[in-house]
């Protein structure tokens, strides 16, 4: 049913854009069913995320957590480093911003002022929220508030010219900041990832004393989880009238076609990088450590593929992406409940390969040539960062 109205909603997309001419209002009522699919499917992330990982975690023992932790992380940060090295490859040779010209871009605004450095603190903030209730719709971000230049205080009998050098240099190069701390919408699934994960191994290390809370979580018991996978199930059912509408409203939004045009160069390297990676570079890690074929699998797991690619949230699909794990290939729901959150939150080697390519795209666009070096330093670590970050924030 799904593939059916993934067809159904292009095919409906194409033709309303076509033949009706709908104000923008009436293209967000026609996107109203669309709209509810995505409301149910983020409903539900919380309930999934906090059952899953915890029983994930205290179900396994501190000697396999211990070897699946870090094999897990380990391989998430290596395909998003081969991600970010493959879209600088891309990008460099195909160099699609020497063909477009800087002065016909729209500079109106001001960018943020935003460093790797709170990026990266504000990533490990939100990995130990001071509220647990608060970290459920709400994320911690900084921000850098300049502060008034320090001025010189000159005694009178100084000569007026050296006065007014020294003032104008001071003014110059005396700025400080200060950073404020605010709170922006959006469940902070990193933060409570870390609460789970320490809260499934002090339930599992506490044997029977623990049980009643495991029982409480597990998905073989009829509590929390058994509550939410009916939830599931009711979702499933709308999920093909949702799909239709959210695919046929997408194109009916499109409103400039021409950007295909404008933005083909940059939009080949990004397309094809994400095409390599996914049908060469996965597969083929796959292959070399499973010994099996990995196209067989991405075909088990092609309904989350295909939902997360028409949604554009890869933790809202979690729950497709745990059926399709469990029952499509058959893992162990041990390793999916605690493998698969994580993975949906800081597995993120798609934005990081377009960050690689919009980030040298760029410098290309404004005729700034990069070395090795800045390429390494200034795209490559802060690129990997702010991956992960916009993840949690989205």
């Amino acid at each position: 049913k799904n593939w059916k109205a993934h067809s159904q909603g292009i095919s409906l997309g194409v033709v309303v854009r076509e033949y009706a001419s709908l104000s923008h209002l009436y293209k967000q009522y026609f996107g109203f069913p669309g709209e509810i699919l995505m409301r149910m499917l983020k409903l539900v992330i919380l309930p999934l995320i906090i059952s899953s990982m915890i029983t994930g975690v205290a179900a396994l023992d501190s000697e396999v957590s211990g070897k699946i932790g870090p094999r897990a992380v380990i391989y998430y940060f290596s395909t998003t480093i081969i991600a970010v090295v493959l879209g600088i490859i891309l990008v460099m040779t195909i160099k699609p911003g020497v063909s477009q010209t800087a002065e016909h871009i729209d500079r109106a605004g001001t960018p943020p002022n935003v460093t790797t450095v709170d990026t990266l603190l504000d990533l490990l903030r939100n990995m130990f929220p001071e509220n647990l209730v608060q970290a459920c719709f709400q994320q911690y971000k900084t921000k850098r508030k300049e502060l008034e230049p320090q001025k010189l205080s000159v005694n009178s009998s100084t000569v007026p010219p050296l006065t007014t050098t020294i003032m104008t240099v001071m003014e110059n190069i005396t700025k400080d900041y200060k950073i404020v701390g605010t709170y922006s919408d959006g469940i902070n699934v990193l933060g409570l990832i870390v609460f789970c994960v320490a809260f499934g191994l002090v339930i599992g290390k506490m044997g029977e004393k623990g049980r009643i809370l495991l029982d409480f979580f597990d998905f073989d018991t009829p509590a929390l989880n058994e509550a939410t996978m009916k939830l599931v199930q009711i979702i499933m059912c709308y999920m093909p009238v949702g799909i239709l509408f959210l695919i046929a409203a997408k194109i009916i939004e499109v409103e400039d076609w021409e950007i295909f045009r404008k933005m083909g160069l940059y939009m080949v390297a990004v397309l094809s990088g994400l095409a390599i990676h996914a049908t060469v570079c996965l597969p083929l890690i796959f292959f070399v450590i499973v010994r099996k074929n990995p196209y067989t699998f991405t075909l088990g797991m092609a309904q989350a593929l295909v939902t997360a690619l028409m949604i554009s949230s890869s933790s809202a699909t979690l729950l497709v992406t745990f059926r399709c794990a469990e029952e499509n290939n058959c893992i162990d729901k041990r390793i999916t409940r605690f493998v698969l959150p994580v993975g949906a939150t800081i597995n993120m080697d798609g934005t990081a390969l377009y960050e690689a390519v919009a980030a040298i795209f760029i410098t290309q666009l404004n005729d700034y040539a990069l070395d090795v070096g800045q390429i390494v330093t200034i795209r490559y670590v802060p690129v990997t960062a702010a991956s992960i970050t916009l993840k949690t924030t989205l």
